[in-house]
């Protein structure tokens, strides 16, 4: 089974999330999180800050990822884990591979015309802010 990641990036006062605007299918054209495939062998969480530092600069030790829930797709033979954390600092991030930009928190996350993942990312959204407390502390 094909794994991915998609990874949820608050900026330190979590007043806006790190998204990016994908340049290449699937989902060309709308807006993600960053992310990407975890390799064979790999465990999630490397791969998850493995893709951070490729797709944007942020290490390690700018970010701590919380792994917060999965997906599996049992038709496609994939999952997708999904990872949330909160800078501790100022960084400017680089856009590698997709157009990064800062987004606000009251967008229409479902909105499947402009955001990636046929309403995951609003359902993704919505259960970080349940739990933010006592994930981004």
């Amino acid at each position: 089974m094909k794994g991915c990641n998609v990874i949820e990036v608050y900026d330190k006062n979590c007043e806006k999330i790190l998204m990016c605007k994908r340049r290449k299918n699937p989902y060309k054209g709308l807006i993600n999180f960053v992310g990407g495939k975890i390799e064979l062998n790999e465990k999630g969480v490397d791969a998850a800050y493995r893709e951070l530092r490729e797709e944007t600069g942020i290490s390690n030790s700018d970010i701590i990822l919380t792994h917060f829930m999965d997906f599996t797709y049992y038709t496609y033979d994939c999952y997708v884990e999904v990872y949330v954390g909160k800078l501790n600092n100022d960084i400017e991030v680089y856009d590698y591979e997709n157009e990064l930009f800062w987004s606000n928190l009251d967008e229409n996350f479902f909105d499947v015309n402009k955001y990636a993942g046929e309403g995951n990312l609003g359902h993704i959204i919505e259960h970080i802010k349940l739990a933010k407390d006592t994930l981004l502390k």
